[in-house]
C-alpha cells in the first residue's frame, strides 16, 4: 500500500453474498429475468452508459413484466410491496446496488472508490458498501456516526462539507476518521487546534478548478461563485495549501474537487485532472513536497428517463488514468492515488418510489394526477426540475396514454413530481405508480413538510423483501415537540 492511501478491504470482500438474514422477509418465487438490451448498462456491473428508449431501460436490472402490468423488483412484485408496506414506499434494489459497486472497482481497480453517503444512507446501505470494498464519503457527524457504528472502518472515511461544525469535526478524530477535506482557510486552525496531542490528521484541500459542469445551475460545485471549496484562481487554494503546512497536527496528502452533479461527459473531469495536476507541480516548486492523493469527486450523471444520457464510467477511468499519466510525466511528478466519489449513480437507479393515486383532476386543457407522497418525500423535482417517467403498476389498461402532470400533496403549487407525461386516460384514484430512480436524494433529502411522515425503506433481493427503514409515525413528530 503506497504511503497515504486508505486502508483496501480484504480479498474476500468480493466474495461477499447479498445479506438477507435480517429483518422481516416475503419470500416469493422469483420471476425469471427479462432480457435487456445490449447497452452496457443495462448489463450486470455495468451503471453508467447511455440508455436506450427502451421503457424498462432505467429501471433496476432485475426489473421484470408480470401479468395485470404488474412488474417485480429483486424478484417481488412491486403490487404486493406496496399492500405489505404501504405507499409512498421506497424499494431498494440490493443486488444492483452491489452490482454497481462491483462495477466501480473495476473500472477503478487502482483508486479509492468512495460512496457517497449524502445520497442515500442507512445501516443495510453502508453494510452493503463495506462489504463490496468501497469507502465512504459522509457530510456530517450524523453520517459519520451512523457509519462507524453499522461497522464501517473509520480509516476508510472521509469528511467534507463546506461549513463543519465542532461536532462534526470533534466526531471525526474521536472516530478516527481517515480523511478530512478542508473546504476554508477558517477551518485550518480549527482543526489543528482540535487534534489531540502527539497525533497528525491526514487532510486534504478541496479545490475550485474554475470549471463549471452539471445538470442545473444549483449543482454546479467547480466555479467559482458557490460556496464550496477554494480557488486556484485567486490564490485562496495556494494559500490554504501553505497554511496547512505549516501546521505540525496536520498532514497534507492530497487535493480533492468536486465539479457538480448529473455530469455526463468525460471532458471537464479531464480539464479538472489538467489543472489539479498543474497546482500539485505548483506545490512541489513551491514546497519541495509531492502530494500523493488525487481525489476528483462524483457527479456521475446517470438517465432519469429513456433515452436520456449517462456518464461512461469505464471510458471515465480509461481517458482520468491516460491524462494523469500524462499530465504527471511532463510535470515530472509521480502519478497520485486517484479517489472517486459516486453516490447517486450507485444508489439512484437501484431504487423504486412507490405511490398511489389519490384524485385525479382535469382543469382546461391540464390533468393533474394527485398521489400520497411528494415534495416532502422528493424534493428535487422542486428544486431543480428534475423530470422523472412514472408508470402505472398493477392494472392493465387499453386507454390511449395522455399527457399529465403527477402532483404532491402538499400545499404548495410547485409540489410536482412530474410533469408532461404519459400515463392511461383512464388513471384513477387506488391506482399504483411506480417511479424508478428513486434511491438517491429521495429520503435523504425528505422534509416533514405538513407533518407528513417519512416513507420506509424496502431492500428487496432473491425474491424476498425485508424492512430497513420504517415508515416514521405521528407518534415520532409527536414525541419531538415539548412545548407544552
Amino acid at each position: 500500500m503506497s504511503h497515504g492511501t486508505l486502508p483496501q478491504a480484504g480479498a474476500a470482500v468480493a466474495a461477499a453474498a447479498p445479506a438477507t438474514s435480517h429483518g422481516a422477509t416475503a419470500p416469493v418465487a422469483p420471476p425469471p429475468q427479462r432480457a435487456r438490451s445490449s447497452a452496457p448498462a443495462t448489463q450486470p456491473d455495468a451503471p453508467s452508459v447511455p440508455l436506450g428508449d427502451e421503457p424498462l431501460a432505467i429501471w433496476p436490472g432485475s426489473a421484470v413484466p408480470l401479468p395485470h402490468d404488474d412488474l417485480a423488483v429483486g424478484g417481488v412484485p412491486l403490487t404486493e410491496l406496496a399492500d405489505r408496506f404501504g405507499t409512498p414506499t421506497y424499494v431498494l434494489d440490493e443486488d444492483e446496488v452491489r452490482r454497481r459497486c462491483r462495477a466501480y472497482l473495476r473500472a477503478f481497480p487502482d483508486a479509492d472508490v468512495l460512496y457517497a453517503a449524502k445520497a442515500f444512507l442507512c445501516r443495510a446501505m453502508a453494510h452493503w458498501v463495506r462489504e463490496e470494498g468501497l469507502g465512504l464519503d459522509v457530510c456530517s457527524a450524523g453520517e459519520l456516526e451512523l457509519a462507524v457504528t453499522t461497522g464501517f472502518p473509520p480509516e476508510r472515511i472521509v469528511l467534507h462539507g463546506n461549513a463543519k461544525s465542532p461536532d462534526d469535526l470533534g466526531t471525526a478524530l474521536r472516530l478516527g476518521v481517515g480523511r478530512i477535506v478542508i473546504d476554508s482557510t477558517s477551518e485550518i486552525a480549527r482543526l489543528a487546534a482540535a487534534v489531540p496531542a502527539g497525533s497528525r490528521q491526514k487532510v486534504l484541500i478541496r479545490v475550485v478548478p474554475g470549471i463549471a459542469a452539471g445538470g442545473h445551475a444549483k449543482i454546479r460545485t467547480g466555479t467559482d461563485d458557490q460556496k464550496f471549496g477554494l480557488s486556484v484562481a485567486d490564490g485562496s487554494a495556494q494559500h490554504a495549501i501553505a497554511r496547512v503546512l505549516g501546521q505540525p497536527h496536520l498532514e497534507l496528502v492530497g487535493l480533492h474537487c468536486h465539479l457538480g452533479s448529473q455530469i455526463t461527459t468525460v471532458k471537464p473531469y479531464l480539464s479538472a485532472v489538467r489543472r489539479l495536476v498543474g497546482l500539485l507541480a505548483r506545490v512541489h516548486e513551491q514546497h519541495g513536497i509531492t502530494l500523493p492523493e488525487l481525489d476528483l469527486g462524483g457527479g456521475h450523471g446517470i438517465a432519469y428517463r429513456p433515452g436520456e444520457p449517462t456518464l461512461d464510467i469505464a471510458c471515465l477511468a480509461a481517458k482520468v488514468r491516460a491524462e494523469l499519466a500524462r499530465g504527471c510525466a511532463a510535470a515530472g511528478l509521480p502519478v497520485p492515488r486517484l479517489a472517486v466519489e459516486p453516490g447517486r449513480a450507485i444508489a439512484g437507479p437501484a431504487g423504486v418510489a412507490l405511490y398511489r393515486v389519490l384524485a385525479v383532476k382535469r382543469t382546461g386543457t391540464h390533468t393533474f394526477v394527485a398521489v400520497d407522497g411528494g415534495m416532502s418525500d422528493n424534493p428535487r423535482p422542486a428544486l431543480y426540475g428534475v423530470r422523472y417517467a412514472p408508470r402505472l403498476v398493477g392494472r392493465r389498461s387499453a386507454a390511449t396514454p395522455e399527457a399529465v402532470t403527477v402532483v404532491g400533496r402538499h400545499c404548495e403549487a410547485g409540489d410536482v413530481l412530474a410533469s408532461d407525461v404519459r400515463l392511461p386516460g383512464d388513471i384513477r384514484p387506488g391506482d399504483l405508480l411506480g417511479v424508478p430512480v428513486a434511491g438517491a436524494y429521495h429520503l435523504s433529502m425528505a422534509s416533514g413538510y405538513n407533518l407528513v411522515g417519512r416513507p420506509p425503506v424496502v431492500a428487496v433481493a432473491g425474491g424476498q423483501a425485508r424492512l430497513l427503514v420504517r415508515r416514521e409515525s405521528f407518534a415520532d413528530i409527536q414525541e419531538r415537540d415539548i412545548g407544552l
